[in-house]
């Protein structure tokens, strides 16, 4: 405990005694000043012992007691030491009433006791509050390394709780709560979600502070990890403010948790080229030696039914898939799966990062994948200036399930759920939605509708005179499968008049309607020019 008045009232060589504030003696004491002046105020930061023999005060005049301590006591004065039998004999009556007013501790100092042996007893005292605090703090940094060494994040959680006299809560990188001590701060730490979130936009190391007086409990939360966006945060609930050895212990506890949960640069490297590693011999056909290479890393993934990832978006100065790689990573960590994921550089013409992942199909991982998509389907939504497509505009590709042996083949389809994708300026897109839908989306491409500008537009030009309806002719036929009656039903003209239209389509287009090539791509071109209207 720092120094208090009570504790210099009762050291034995002080000789103190109390003439005000009797019950106001518990206050620590910061420091002890001297001084003289008439207004030492500006020279005060507040919590200190001032010391006075009233040199030049009128210690006697009741008005002037009353604005001299109405200072003191407004600039955070604990307590005022009047030294008697150097000017007075006693301490003046205005004095001791004033201080009783305001609630000044107002001690009487003997001409035998310096002011210079009570700074002693105060800094000696302070010295050992502060070497207590260290000891302590040491300790406690002992109990919170065996503890993380023992029971891993968990008990070193529960350690802290214990030290602080308060509770702690652990958070991912997602911003979701892993631990809590005890459990029934789970749901504390489930409100501070958004503090965390926002604590986490912010370059690491960062803290901040929320709560207070008026809520529950104060908590400070501290970022975790040494690179641009910090890995994980801890939470920290206290009654009040932390103490010297308290804050030593949350500091040890920053430090240990930083090395359990943030991976040397080295490790992670190497974990990168062994998940590259699994992922060529996967794409080259090679699943026997995948599995041998992924061992334990990865090998799990491979025992399983997987879905391959494709993302694309970003530049070297600003990558929107690092978002991606790591709700996937936190939300694979969390429910014990494995989770393949290699950032590549740009791939051919395309100057946008990309990312491969390989995880577990129905998992955790895919699941986040698929909320952290339409988070960004949202956002993308709801923006006034909508400028999809761009290089630097995440664009994510899912594939079917697939096993090692097929691992090529689901690359392929990620590859081309994400063409679809960018061309549709979608966020991401499944390939099974691909299968299961039609393929006249696909044909709003702008080469494909200038293809079909191109083909029907001397039978458009034709109609455009009057002298027939070609391309309404056209449409009917081929959606009849060329049944000339039915066909000239749904016209409304005789099949004889469907016959010469027909032949008048050949002629003008220069190709035979009996080759079946000709009728595909005739019949693409009607719908892409009906999609386009």
């Amino acid at each position: 405990m720092p120094p208090t008045l009570a504790s210099l009232v009762h050291h034995s060589a002080l000789k103190l005694t109390v003439r005000a504030g009797e019950d106001r003696l518990d206050v620590p004491v910061r420091w002890v000043h001297a001084s003289e002046l008439a207004d030492p105020v500006p020279y005060m930061e507040g919590g200190e012992l001032l010391l006075i023999t009233a040199l030049k005060l009128d210690a006697e005049d009741p008005k002037a007691m009353r604005r001299y301590v109405k200072r003191l006591v407004g600039a955070g004065v604990v307590g005022l030491g009047f030294a008697v039998g150097v000017n007075y004999d006693e301490i003046p009556k205005a004095l001791v009433d004033t201080a009783a007013e305001e609630g000044l501790p107002l001690l009487e100092v003997p001409r035998r006791t310096p002011f210079l042996a009570i700074s002693k007893a105060v800094s000696a005292a302070i010295a050992a509050d502060q070497y207590r605090s260290v000891t302590a703090g040491f300790a406690a940094q002992r109990e919170l390394t065996r503890q993380a060494l023992t029971d891993g994040p968990e008990g070193l959680l529960a350690a802290l709780a214990s030290q602080v006299d308060g509770w702690a809560a652990l958070y991912d990188t997602s911003g979701a709560v892993v631990a809590t001590a005890p459990e029934w701060a789970g749901r504390r730490a489930a409100r501070l979600t958004a503090d965390v979130e926002r604590l986490r936009e912010r370059p690491a190391p960062a803290s901040s502070v929320v709560g207070g007086p008026d809520n529950e409990d104060r908590v400070e939360l501290h970022s975790l990890g040494t690179g641009r966006r910090p890995k994980a945060a801890l939470a920290v609930g206290t009654a009040a403010a932390l103490g010297t050895a308290e804050r030593y212990a949350v500091h040890s506890a920053i430090a240990l948790l930083t090395l359990t949960t943030e991976r040397s640069r080295s490790l992670q490297a190497a974990e990168q080229r062994i998940g590259a590693a699994v992922l060529r011999m996967l794409l080259a056909g090679q699943p026997d030696h995948a599995r041998a290479v992924a061992g334990d890393l990865f090998g799990r993934l491979l025992d399983a039914p997987f879905r391959v990832i494709v993302g694309e978006g970003g530049t070297a100065d600003r990558d929107p898939l690092a978002g991606l790689a790591e709700v996937m990573e936190s939300a694979a960590a969390r429910s014990g799966e494995a989770v393949l994921v290699v950032p590549e550089g740009p791939q051919g013409p395309h100057p946008s990062e990309r990312l491969v992942v390989l995880a577990v199909d129905g998992g955790a991982a895919v699941e986040a994948c698929r909320e952290y998509a339409a988070a960004l389907e949202a956002e993308r939504a709801s923006s006034d200036v909508q400028e999809q497509g761009g290089d630097d505009e995440p664009v994510v590709g899912l594939s079917a399930p697939a096993g090692p042996i097929a691992a090529a083949a689901a690359y392929k389809q990620a590859e081309q759920a994400l063409s679809v994708a960018r061309r549709r300026g979608r966020v991401f897109v499944e390939h099974e939605q691909l299968a299961a839908g039609s393929v006249l989306p696909l044909l709003a491409d702008d080469a494909v509708r200038a293809f079909a500008d191109g083909l029907l537009r001397p039978l458009s030009e034709h109609d455009a005179t009057g002298r027939g309806d070609l391309v309404a002719s056209l449409r009917a036929w081929l959606s009849r499968h060329g049944q000339w009656d039915a066909a000239a039903a749904d016209l409304g003209v005789h099949r004889h008049t469907l016959r010469y239209r027909m032949r008048r389509v050949e002629e003008i287009l220069g190709r035979s309607l009996d080759d079946p090539d000709v009728r595909m791509e005739l019949w693409l071109a009607l719908k892409a020019t009906a999609a386009a209207e």
